[in-house]
């Protein structure tokens, strides 16, 4: 196991330096090292860390969906308004719609089929965008018009939503009918999760009170709250989303005790280093060469459909605002990338059995392949062109 973080670790750090060398995102590299090294390669990585990976890629997901919080101010949500809600659910939506009606005539899935493998690919990932956006808050690109703020939080809360639809389709794909009991545990689960992220953010500025507490304590005991709130939802079966708490309370902390947001943000920084290295790489472990490569165009027709309803329900959320034809373009490619959402759960219907299983995961793996580095990549170099700078 100890041989087996190594490779990860210093590889998949190699792998990210060498694709920026090549002016290309350097999480194309992990996942290529990962590709490389994982089961369906040169098999260097044991059986444990192969059983801890989706643990440890949840971890990672904490870790964002946490520094996304704590980048963003409920000012700012506030003046963003409408757009920023439309874009958590309406984009989402109409991917899965729009991967629904084409699964049954492209790959012969049936409908419910297609609408869980739709619930699988309409997450954009927020191992990509969220540090993107942060970092281009921190040049001051667009933030006049809130836009990098806009595709972080609506970004944030789409993979949020589009998880608690996927349990509530795997649940109904396995038990054969449409229990309308899960799909009104869709709203609540979400609202739960919001008030129990308010609570949470309310009650780490006790912890700041104590007299000569260390910053990183500070910060430590908050990622603990994050992992207990996500362990309690899943182990206890509760009816809250655990994801949307630990991002709405950093939204709260930040609010409430600015002063000492912003250096547990720093140190959400300085692990994120680490763990996107992880990330990457794990989920380039999950990729079969072979199995991508009888995927076929079919399958990649399938996924640019899904993306082509993907980009219609982002330019519906951007009616009505004040952006110009080049911010919009920029807010509807940024809502392209998938990789963190996809690796957690896209090999999950293969796991309990479902028929559909594998070839839910293979386009989740291509969706990947294709739109994380592609997407990474439009975003670094387009975001000066597109958005205008601000001066303050």
């Amino acid at each position: 196991m100890l041989l087996s973080f190594a490779l990860i670790f210093l590889i998949g750090w190699l792998g990210g330096v060498i694709s920026e060398r090549l002016k290309l995102p350097s999480l194309f590299g992990m996942i290529i090292v990962g590709m490389c090294i994982g089961p369906f390669g040169l098999n260097l990585i044991d059986e444990l860390t192969l059983e801890l990976s989706s643990m440890l890629r949840q971890i990672a997901l904490i870790i964002i969906l946490s520094r996304g919080g704590l980048s963003l101010k409920i000012d700012d949500l506030i003046k963003m308004g409408r757009p920023a809600l439309m874009l958590s659910f309406v984009p989402a939506t109409l991917e899965i719609i729009g991967i629904t009606i084409l699964s049954p005539i492209l790959v012969g899935l049936t409908w419910q089929e297609g609408a869980l493998l739709g619930s699988v690919l309409a997450a954009v990932s927020p191992a990509v965008i969220v540090p993107k956006m942060i970092q281009i808050m921190n040049k001051n690109y667009g933030t006049y018009k809130y836009i990098p703020q806009l595709v972080l939080a609506g970004a944030s809360v789409d993979d949020i939503f589009v998880i608690v639809i996927f349990y509530a389709l795997l649940n109904m794909v396995h038990s054969g009918h449409l229990n309308t009991l899960t799909l009104w545990m869709i709203p609540l689960k979400l609202i739960l999760g919001i008030i129990l992220g308010v609570v949470l953010g309310k009650i780490m500025p006790i912890f700041s009170k104590f007299k000569n507490m260390n910053p990183i304590y500070e910060s430590m005991i908050y990622l603990s709250f994050s992992f207990l709130i996500v362990y309690f939802e899943e182990a206890l079966q509760l009816p809250y989303s655990g994801l949307l708490a630990v991002m709405v309370s950093g939204i709260i902390y930040k609010h409430n005790i600015p002063e000492h947001a912003i250096i547990t943000e720093h140190h959400y920084n300085q692990m994120w280093q680490i763990a996107q290295i992880v990330l990457f790489v794990l989920v380039g472990m999950t990729v079969d060469f072979n199995i991508a490569k009888q995927a076929g165009f079919i399958i990649i027709l399938l996924i640019i459909g899904g993306l082509f309803f993907r980009t219609v329900g982002t330019w519906l959320s951007l009616l009505g605002t004040s952006l110009d034809l080049k911010e919009r373009w920029f807010v509807l490619i940024s809502y392209w990338p998938k990789a963190t959402v996809q690796a957690s759960i896209g090999g999950i219907p293969l796991a309990a059995g479902l028929a559909s299983g594998q070839i839910i995961l293979v386009v989740a793996v291509l969706s990947i392949l294709i739109t994380a580095p592609l997407g990474a990549w439009y975003i670094e170099h387009s975001y000066k062109k597109l958005l205008t700078k601000s001066n303050n």
